[in-house]
């Protein structure tokens, strides 16, 4: 099994910047990709970023891209989102999960474990 747990949420103002991280613990697989997702209420869980864990190859949802950067300390089994530019339309839980196979992928049945969420909220 594998555990995931969030931290850093919290509540910012517009234009402010959060970094959220998740750390893993368990059973470990020889290569993977660790993703954010988030979900605001009343609305679907979407993709915000994903990266590979062996190569550090990254992917992002277009809605996010070049306001943050996901990124990973191998030591740590940490995986980190750095959040800048902060909006309104931002606020969510925000979720980390890990697919098992090297795929780099936004599709959310594709990731095998999840955690419980971290609560970011960006006031205007």
């Amino acid at each position: 099994q594998v555990q995931l747990v969030e931290s850093g949420g919290g509540l910012v103002q517009a234009g402010d910047s959060l970094r959220l991280s998740c750390a893993a613990s368990g059973r470990t697989f020889s290569s993977y990709t660790m993703g954010w997702f988030r979900q605001a209420p009343g609305k679907e869980r979407e993709f915000v970023a994903a990266i590979t864990w062996s190569d550090g190859r990254t992917y992002y949802a277009d809605s996010v891209k070049g306001r943050f950067t996901i990124s990973r300390d191998n030591a740590k089994n940490t995986v980190y989102l750095q959040m800048t530019s902060l909006k309104p339309e931002d606020t969510a839980v925000y979720y980390c999960a890990l697919d098992r196979q090297q795929s780099l992928t936004g599709l959310r049945v594709l990731y095998d474990y999840w955690g419980q969420g971290t609560q970011v909220t960006v006031s205007s």
